[in-house]
C-alpha cells in the first residue's frame, strides 16, 4: 500500500508543472491558488459528508488546521512561484528536495525521532544528482540580490512545506485523518489567500477556456485532492523524512515528461544525476538491520 501511495505521489506532482504552467496568464497567481485549493476543500467536504467520513476536531485541531493551511497551501506556494521569476526552475527543485533533510531534522527536533544515517546519507546522494540533472541551468545563471532573494524565498517555502509535514503528522498522531485535516487545511489556506488578494486589491478572474479550466481541474482532483492525500497518508505511515523524498523524485518524472512532450535531451551529467537519484531512493527506504543482542555469551 506504502509503496503504491509512494508511486501515486511522485507520478501526480511530477506532471503537474505542465497544469502550472498552463495556468499562467491573465489569471493572478494567487487567485489561481485561491481556486485550486478553495474548489479541492469544496470536493474534499462533499466526499467527506456523502460518505459520513468528515472527523469531528476540536479547537487544537482547528488552529494546527489553520496553521497547517498557512504553511502548505498558502506560504510555500506563494513562496515558490515568486521565486521562479528570479532563479531557475531546476534551482527551486533542488532547495525544495532538501525537504528530505529539514524533516529528518525536524523529526527529531519536535518529536524526539530518530535521524537515520541511510535517510541523510540518500537525501544528500538525491541533492547532488539533481545538481546533476540542472546543471547547465545552474552554471549558466548569472548571481545578482535577485538570485539571492528567490533562493531566500526558496528556502522559505521549503520550511514551510516541511511545517505542514510535522503538522499533519502531529494531527494524524491524534486521530486525525489527512482527508479531514487537509479539507480544513485548505480551506483556511485559501480563505487566508482571498484576504491577502483583497487587501492587494488583486482581481478575481477567471478566464474560460479549455486551456485554464482543464489545467484547474487537474490540479484541483489528481494534484491537490488524491496528490496531498497520498503524501500525508506516507507521512504518517512512513515518517516525514522518507516520504519527503518523493520531493527529489519529483524533478525526474518532470524532466521524463519534458523529454517526451517538450524535446528534452539527456546528458550524460543527467543520466548521472538520475542513478544519484535513484541510488538516494534506495538508501532512504532500506531498512535497518535488527540488532542482536548477546546475553551471557548466548544469542537473545
Amino acid at each position: 500500500m506504502n509503496l503504491s501511495l509512494y508511486l501515486l505521489t511522485v507520478l501526480i506532482w511530477g506532471t503537474t508543472w505542465i497544469a502550472l504552467k498552463l495556468q499562467l496568464g491573465g489569471v493572478a497567481i494567487p487567485v489561481s491558488i485561491v481556486y485550486r485549493f478553495g474548489l479541492a476543500s469544496l470536493v474534499l467536504f462533499v466526499m467527506l459528508l456523502l460518505s459520513r467520513r468528515l472527523q469531528v476536531m476540536n479547537r487544537r485541531g482547528h488552529l494546527i488546521c489553520l496553521a497547517q493551511g498557512l504553511c502548505l497551501f498558502c506560504i510555500n506556494f506563494m513562496c515558490f512561484l515568486s521565486a521562479s521569476q528570479w532563479i531557475p526552475s531546476g534551482l527551486v527543485a533542488v532547495v525544495f528536495s532538501t525537504a528530505t533533510l529539514w524533516n529528518a531534522l525536524n523529526a527529531r527536533v519536535f518529536f524526539g525521532q530518530k535521524v537515520a544515517r541511510n535517510v541523510l546519507m540518500g537525501g544528500a546522494l538525491g541533492l547532488c544528482g539533481l545538481g546533476l540533472l540542472f546543471w547547465p541551468e545552474l552554471v549558466g545563471h548569472t548571481a545578482s540580490p535577485q538570485t539571492l532573494l528567490g533562493l531566500a524565498l526558496a528556502l522559505l517555502g521549503t520550511l514551510c512545506f516541511s511545517a505542514g509535514n510535522m503538522l499533519s503528522s502531529l494531527q494524524q498522531k491524534a486521530g486525525l485523518k489527512p482527508l479531514t485535516t487537509n479539507a480544513w487545511g485548505m480551506a483556511y489556506g485559501a480563505a487566508m489567500l482571498s484576504m491577502y488578494c483583497l487587501v492587494k486589491g488583486i482581481p478575481f478572474d477567471i478566464e474560460w477556456n479549455t486551456r485554464y479550466i482543464g489545467s484547474l481541474l487537474y490540479l484541483v482532483i489528481p494534484g491537490s485532492v488524491i496528490g496531498f492525500t497520498a503524501y500525508l497518508t506516507l507521512v504518517g505511515r512512513m515518517g516525514p523524512e522518507r516520504a519527503a523524498y518523493c520531493t527529489v523524485l519529483f524533478p525526474v518524472v518532470a524532466l521524463n515528461v519534458s523529454a517526451f512532450a517538450e524535446g528534452y535531451q539527456w546528458t550524460t551529467p543527467a543520466l548521472a544525476g538520475l542513478v544519484l537519484v535513484m541510488l538516494g531512493n534506495v538508501l532512504v527506504f532500506r531498512k535497518p538491520k535488527a540488532r542482536v543482542a548477546v546475553v551471557g555469551g548466548k544469542l537473545a
